[in-house]
C-alpha cells in the first residue's frame, strides 16, 4: 500500500510530509477525492516570499482573499477549513523549495501553521504533502510506494 494510500484509509494519521512521488496532479487528486478527501493544490514554484505564500495558500484552499495577509490570519483560516461530505482535506505542496531557500523563516512559520492546523484537536484531518526536493527538512516521509 503506497504511503498516500495508506493516509487516506487512516493508516497513517494526518500530519505534515515529505512526499518523493512523480505522480500527476490530476492523478493525485482523482485518488485523494475517490477516497472521499477534499484535495488542494499548491504550486509553489514561483513562491520565494511571504506575501505570495499567504496568497497561494487562501487561493489553493479557497479560503477568503481578504483574511489571508499574514501567518496569523492564515491560521485562523485553517481552523475553519471543513471538508463537508469528506474525510477530510489534502494539501499537495509542490515545490516547496523556492520558498524554503529565498525566505527560510518565512518556510518555517508556514510549516508551524500548517502543522499546527494537522495536528489541532478539532476539525476535520488535514494532511500537508510537501513535495520536490529542496533543503533538508525535519518532516517524516509518505512513502512513495510500498
Amino acid at each position: 500500500m503506497s504511503g498516500l494510500a495508506a493516509l487516506l484509509a487512516g493508516h497513517n494519521r494526518p500530519d505534515l510530509y515529505q512526499w518523493h512521488s512523480a505522480a500527476h496532479v490530476p492523478d493525485v487528486k482523482h485518488a485523494v477525492e475517490h477516497a472521499g478527501w477534499r484535495f488542494a493544490h499548491l504550486d509553489g514554484w514561483t513562491v520565494e516570499d511571504k506575501a505570495t505564500f499567504l496568497k497561494s495558500a487562501a487561493l489553493s484552499l479557497e479560503l477568503p482573499d481578504d483574511r489571508a495577509d499574514s501567518f496569523d490570519a492564515l491560521s485562523d483560516c485553517l481552523a475553519d477549513v471543513e471538508a463537508p461530505g469528506k474525510e477530510g482535506v489534502v494539501l499537495l505542496w509542490d515545490g516547496w523549495s523556492p520558498l524554503a531557500r529565498h525566505d527560510e523563516q518565512a518556510f518555517h512559520v508556514a510549516l508551524s501553521v500548517l502543522g499546527g492546523r494537522a495536528n489541532a484537536d478539532r476539525g476535520c484531518p488535514f494532511a500537508v504533502l510537501l513535495r520536490g526536493e529542496g533543503p533538508h527538512i525535519d518532516l517524516p516521509e509518505l512513502p512513495a510506494k510500498a
